[in-house]
Parts: structure tokens; C-alpha cells; sequence
């Protein structure tokens, strides 16, 4: 009788157990999607940075042979 008893017990700290470990694994991995999320975000506006810094280095290197062209031609 007492077999009957501990046995769902036992089965009962198990699904504890497991549902505690399910809830340390949840909360890990919110806490690692936030920390995603922001790296993400500080990404996207690095990537936005550079292309504008990019943009404006071809503008000028375009405008810079833009004038020696017209400075050899003038020669």
C-alpha cells in the first residue's frame, strides 16, 4: 500500500523538478533574447553609420577624379 502512495509522490517531485528546470531554462533564454535583441538593434545602427560614411567617401573620391579629369583636360 505504501508503494502506492510514494509512487505518485515520487512522480509528483519529478514533474517539479522538471517543470523547476523548465522554468530556469525559460528565463535564461528570455534573458539571452533581450540581451540579442539590444546587440541586434546596436548593429543595425552601426551598419546605418557606416553606409552613410561610405556614401559620403565615394561622393568625394567621385567629385575629387571629377576635378583631375577636368584639371587634365584643361592642361
Amino acid at each position: 500500500m505504501t508503494d502506492l502512495i510514494s509512487k505518485p509522490a515520487t512522480e509528483i517531485q519529478e514533474l517539479e523538478a522538471k517543470i523547476d528546470e523548465l522554468l530556469k531554462r525559460y528565463q535564461f533564454l528570455k534573458t539571452e533574447n533581450q540581451s540579442l535583441k539590444i546587440k541586434q538593434e546596436s548593429l543595425v545602427k552601426e551598419k546605418a553609420k557606416l553606409l552613410a560614411k561610405t556614401t559620403l567617401a565615394k561622393t568625394k573620391v567621385e567629385a575629387m577624379i571629377t576635378r583631375l579629369k577636368t584639371m587634365e583636360e584643361n592642361s
